[in-house]
């Protein structure tokens, strides 16, 4: 594996971790407990995973497929430029969306549940980030973001990075 790529497959897991943990020592009842305008920690880990897979998709589809969709991207910005202009996008109001706004979930499904499905989705997604054979290839595909709009398989890594350090911000 490269340099680059495992630089992102360790950041990548650093953050994953991060968020598990304090997921594990948070209790039951704060973890499904929510206010009527701001999501549980059990919404913004639903929210992650439904994210993670998503992305994992990007990464483990044939590249020519996922360059019929998404195209291709001419230069990939930098983790600083991209998170600048996602917490841009957000200060100018934009939100999730879609299938990305995680439901209302009953405390009745038990806290392990989603952290089997987390630990499904990040396994997979550190396997298919760290089966990238070369990190300039990343850089040509783009992928549609539903905030970021078009952005390359590189960006896609990186808003990883960022996306499960602000829910995790959030979450605390």
């Amino acid at each position: 594996m490269q340099p680059e790529i495992q630089s992102l497959v360790d950041q990548t897991k650093v953050n994953f971790d991060k968020i598990t943990e304090t997921i594990e020592r948070m209790t039951e009842e704060k973890f499904f407990s929510h206010s009527a305008d701001k999501w549980s920690p059990a919404q913004h880990f639903q929210h992650l995973i439904i994210a993670t897979r998503t992305s994992t998709a990007a990464f483990v589809l044939p590249k020519f497929i996922v360059r019929l969709v998404g195209g291709t991207s001419k230069a990939s910005r930098t983790y600083d430029q991209l998170v600048s202009d996602y917490r841009q996008k957000l200060n100018n109001g934009a939100k999730a969306s879609g299938r990305y706004i995680p439901r209302s979930i009953d405390a009745s499904i038990g806290k392990e549940k989603l952290m089997i499905r987390w630990h499904q989705a990040t396994t997979l997604y550190l396997q298919a980030l760290s089966n990238q054979k070369d990190i300039h290839s990343l850089e040509k595909i783009a992928v549609k973001h539903p905030i970021l709009q078009k952005i390359s398989l590189v960006e896609l890594a990186y808003f990883n990075i960022y996306h499960t350090e602000h829910h995790h911000q959030l979450i605390n």
